[in-house]
């Protein structure tokens, strides 16, 4: 399904803003992050009805893909 581009925009800045007050950072880390994301790409493309989730939902996936990027990096 593919939703109206303006609501997937207020979409993507609510989850971005939880995004960044769960991990502790500002609107531009978080921004660019969530817009080279795996949850991004799946939201953008209308995969599972992503968009349908709830913003929390979206932001806690988006943590568990930066905490996995982290983690990656560090080793």
């Amino acid at each position: 399904m593919i939703a109206n581009p303006i609501l997937l925009q207020k979409k993507y800045s609510r989850v971005i803003e939880c995004f960044a007050k769960m991990q502790g950072l500002s609107l531009d880390a978080a921004l660019d992050f969530f817009y080279h994301s795996k949850v991004y790409q799946l939201i953008r493309d209308g995969v599972s009805d992503m968009h349908c989730m709830s913003d929390e939902y979206l932001a806690e996936e988006l943590r568990q893909e930066y905490i996995g990027k982290i983690l990656t990096n560090c080793q």
